[in-house]
């Protein structure tokens, strides 16, 4: 496996949990119905993104209720994809 093949890898990695966030965030806005496959699909997505978000929670307080960490956690990741594909390339 290249170098190339390696920067491709972790940039599709990057990608696909930059898309778990969104998906999470989707599933953030349905009510709650305390079970089934629905409530482990968001506690397993949750499991994901929750320690992640959590970095950016501490400095980003909600504002009127709206949580922004989502939106700058998506940026820094996008950041971060791009300085290790410039980086490996």
């Amino acid at each position: 496996m290249g170098l190339y093949s390696i920067a491709v890898l972790l940039q599709r990695l990057i990608d696909i949990y930059g898309w778990v966030i969104v998906i999470w965030c989707i599933l953030s806005w349905v009510p709650r119905t305390g079970s089934g496959l629905f409530e482990d699909i968001r506690g397993a997505l949750g499991m994901l993104v929750e320690p992640y978000l959590g970095l950016f929670r501490r400095f980003i307080p909600p504002v009127m209720g709206v949580d922004f960490s989502p939106i700058v956690a998506i940026l820094a990741l996008s950041l971060i994809e791009r300085l290790l594909f410039a980086i490996i390339l």
